[in-house]
């Protein structure tokens, strides 16, 4: 049998054994996979929440506050934490504010752990303007493929986008197969055949032919791609752009749709 002293320094140890096992367990047990999402569109994508003529008002709502959890990936293919306005060094040309991509990333983070976010939506762009060979296009692709480079997997691409394309019946006419075209070469080159695309059908626009742009985004039919619909969210003064609280609304409206239709069976 154990002298005292020593069975109470054997205990002491087997203690302290028992709590590093037990935090090991726990740190070994966190996701580190990085559940990577690609931001793209025009400036309700961006966020212009918050924003008055060239000034954002600085007010981050809980929704949106950061979390070591959350990672975006900078304009020099960096990652660090994620914080409002994602698209700062993305959307440059224009002021950012508060988007959808960080109430989105707080509620998916809480079901998938680690998520990374590509920003990579610029204001005032038509859908021809993303097609394969054109700059955005290409520099979505190479951001694309570098935030896999250190880990993790794109698990899909949300989309705003479509207010310049409503000035013109033309490009509003040919709104439906430019998209699809998009999709098709953005898997292509992604080599991810099935990557979930999920489209904010619009809320506004810049011309008369919003519902027409509308239609033929619920009127894509490809597997994977789903929309959820902006239309009733307040809008700024512009009434162009959705306010900061209609970002939260849209964010979760997002969160939902991926965890309801693609975090099982893609993850």
């Amino acid at each position: 049998m154990l002298p005292i002293r020593n069975q109470d320094m054997f205990l002491f140890f087997l203690h302290v054994t028992f709590v590093f096992l037990l935090l090991t367990s726990h740190v070994s047990s966190t996701p580190t996979e990085k559940h990577i999402f690609i931001l793209a569109g025009q400036s309700n994508m961006a966020g212009r929440g918050g924003v008055r003529g060239s000034i954002w008002d600085g007010y981050v709502p809980p929704e949106c506050h950061p979390n070591p959890l959350i990672l975006r990936l900078n304009q020099k293919l960096q990652w660090e934490q994620a914080h409002e306005p994602l698209h700062a060094d993305i959307d440059v040309k224009k002021t950012c504010g508060v988007g959808p991509g960080m109430a989105f990333a707080n509620e998916v983070q809480a079901h998938v752990g680690l998520v990374g976010l590509v920003p990579c939506a610029v204001g005032g762009t038509k859908i021809t303007e993303w097609e394969r060979g054109a700059g955005l296009y290409m520099k979505m692709v190479n951001r694309a493929k570098a935030s896999m480079k250190e880990g993790g997997v794109i698990k899909g691409v949300l989309w705003y986008q479509g207010e310049s394309d409503t000035v013109q019946k033309a490009d509003a006419d040919s709104y439906k197969i430019n998209m699809e075209r998009l999709v098709r070469d953005l898997r292509l080159d992604l080599q991810i055949p099935t990557l979930p695309i999920i489209q904010v059908a619009l809320a506004s626009g810049e011309g008369p032919y919003i519902e027409k742009v509308r239609e033929a985004q619920k009127g894509i039919t490809l597997p994977n791609v789903i929309w959820v619909d902006a239309k009733g969210l307040p809008l700024n003064p512009d009434r162009l752009h959705l306010t900061t609280q209609a970002q939260v609304q849209l964010g979760k409206m997002l969160a939902d749709a991926y965890l309801g239709h693609f975090s099982h069976g893609c993850n």
